[in-house]
């Protein structure tokens, strides 16, 4: 089970929740807060892979050392 294609309709439903929950003025902040935490996810990700990927190169770095 994955997540559902949401489509511009489902889109444009939850963009009208949200004006109605916080009104205008606060979309911005809350726009901004979502940009800033999927920014930080991706650098996390980045990071996660990039450290995984130096332990591989360790790994096969000091096998080949050891032949």
């Amino acid at each position: 089970m994955g997540i559902p294609n949401i489509g511009i309709p489902g889109l444009i439903i939850i963009l009208v929740i949200t004006l109605i929950i916080f009104g205008p003025k606060k979309l911005p902040e809350i726009g901004a807060a979502f940009g800033q935490t999927l920014s930080e996810f991706k650098r996390s990700a980045n990071n996660i892979m990039s450290d995984d990927q130096n332990n591989d190169i360790k790994k096969d770095t000091e096998s080949n050392e050891t032949k």
